[in-house]
């Protein structure tokens, strides 16, 4: 789900958190050593999503949040602020040149750069807690007989 976060509105702070849950409290925040990516720089985005992008030659960039539930991207467009809300059963990521995160027929490419490459701490710390999502729905396996 795409939204426009430019204004705080409470019924978008409670979608989000029906969706991919509360935020964090400090104390968990600093027991994960953050919970928040630096900006990276977007090098790519699918079709569907080509509006959240400057139309000038400017630099996109985006950054990535920790949820119990699932992640929220928050990408800027000029003075504009946009939330893509994913939750960990629709995510998926692909290292290829950079990372590419896809979900709900949607995609975004982040350029291997020295922003990407900082991020790799949290990368890893997302696959983990994504990892650790999916073991709760383990799926039972199938007999053959």
């Amino acid at each position: 789900m795409l939204l426009n976060t430019t204004h705080h509105e409470k019924d978008q702070k409670q979608i989000i958190a029906d969706i991919v849950g509360k935020p964090y409290s400090l104390v968990q925040k600093l027991r994960m050593n953050g919970v928040g990516s630096k900006r990276m720089i977007v090098s790519e985005v699918s079709p569907n999503m080509n509006m959240i992008l400057n139309v000038v030659s400017d630099i996109n960039y985006a950054s990535i949040e920790l949820r119990p539930k699932g992640i929220l991207v928050r990408i800027t467009k000029g003075h504009k602020n946009f939330t893509w809300v994913i939750p960990f059963y629709q995510l998926v990521l692909y290292k290829v040149n950079g990372a590419s995160i896809h979900a709900q027929g949607k995609f975004i490419h982040f350029a291997n750069n020295k922003t990407f490459r900082e991020n790799k701490r949290f990368f890893d710390r997302l696959l983990a807690e994504k990892v650790k999502y999916d073991e709760q729905y383990e799926m039972p396996t199938a007999l053959w007989i």
